[in-house]
């Protein structure tokens, strides 16, 4: 899951009316029922309702923010640690659960720290068991030597720099990854943090805007990592808003790991003239009523040039001319339709004969 501010595209600091309205327009946006040709649109809106039940609980998104914060101290730390070359000794298998643990309160540290008095038990009863055959008991030193040892044990440990200090719980940990704690935190939601984690880096997740006549010039498009590198992306045929172009392996590395891939969505401008349905094209064709009511022919404008359209008679600002193979590259190798949309306009200037016309019908007066 990505982070759940990315998705939404809210401020961290933003506010639960804001983060709502964002939520339902993200959410219209990527709707199945609206994105019917997007195999992808049902796990676009599973994503943005996981990622808006974290931040509209107040204390789910503490946690997360805590996380997140916690995750970046702890990979400074790690960092300031490489930098001094140190050979401290690191654990790295479940950095990411044990810390989303240790937020949420997880039973099962705490089992294992109530279970070590217990085992400790036993071996403090085994002399006791050899001292009763003895008749006299006898004192023994070794006991309080030991015991004495203890304090200076601990007074070197407390004259330690304090940059060879234990670090969360007496071993330094690797940084967790932001993907790893969002991942954990939905597991630990889902009531799945049990299951093992992929032997993966996380995947980059990135956003890439791009205009209507790119995707139809295949035109490779600039998308900008999140430490500022920039990556060329192919936009394959079938590409449409809210499309996903996967780059296999070609994320992050890190030493005995898969290599993740870059996750690209695609968002198309929609300010010029045409608007994208899927594979299909909208544009909007001013009319005026003269020629609405008698019909006429028509120049419409099209990703390859002009092309003429008849207008029926008595057309209304309902009506919709389909021209086939007009829109953009479907993943088949053809094309989407263009759909010209009328729109009823008067003149500039008031038109007497029009305006008595109009009037007359109203009256029920016939000229």
């Amino acid at each position: 899951m990505r982070d759940p501010y990315s998705v939404l595209g809210v401020r961290r600091n933003a506010g639960p009316d804001e983060i709502k309205a964002a939520w339902r327009s993200v959410a219209k946006a990527v709707h199945p029922d609206q994105n019917q040709d997007d195999p992808l649109a049902t796990q676009r809106f599973a994503e943005a309702g996981r990622a808006y039940e974290v931040l509209k609980d107040p204390k789910l998104r503490n946690r997360y923010d805590y996380a997140r914060r916690e995750a970046e101290l702890r990979r400074m730390e790690e960092m300031k640690r490489k930098a001094r070359g140190t050979d401290e000794e690191t654990i790295d298998p479940e950095t990411a659960e044990d810390m989303i643990s240790r937020i949420f309160g997880a039973d099962d540290r705490a089992k294992a720290q109530n279970a070590r008095p217990q085992e400790k038990k036993p071996a403090a009863a085994a002399p006791q068991a050899e001292a009763k055959p003895e008749p006299r008991p006898e004192p023994r030193p070794e006991p309080r030597a030991e015991a004495a040892a203890e304090p200076e044990a601990s007074t070197e440990a407390k004259s330690e720099p304090a940059d060879k200090m234990p670090i969360f719980g007496g071993f330094p940990r690797a940084a967790a990854p932001a993907a790893e704690l969002v991942s954990a935190i939905v597991r630990r939601i889902r009531g799945a943090a049990g299951k093992p984690a992929a032997d993966k880096v996380p995947d980059i997740f990135c956003d890439v805007t791009v205009s209507i006549e790119d995707i139809f010039r295949r035109e490779k498009a600039t998308a900008t990592l999140p430490d500022g590198q920039t990556l060329k992306v192919a936009l394959p045929a079938g590409t449409t808003d809210g499309s996903i172009v996967r780059l296999k392996e070609m994320g992050y590395r890190l030493n005995g790991m898969q290599r993740g891939d870059v996750v690209v969505a695609v968002r198309v401008l929609q300010d010029g003239r045409f608007r994208t349905d899927g594979t299909d094209l909208r544009t909007t064709l001013p009319v005026n009523i003269q020629d609405a009511i008698l019909g006429c022919d028509m120049t419409v404008e099209t990703l390859t040039g002009p092309v003429s359209v008849t207008i029926p008679a008595w057309s209304g600002s309902d009506h919709v001319i389909r021209l086939a193979g007009h829109g953009l590259p479907a993943a088949d190798g053809k094309r989407g339709d263009l759909l010209v949309e009328l729109r009823l306009m008067l003149w500039e200037k008031p038109d007497e004969k029009v305006t008595d016309l109009m009037r007359s019908l109203r009256n029920g007066l016939f000229l």
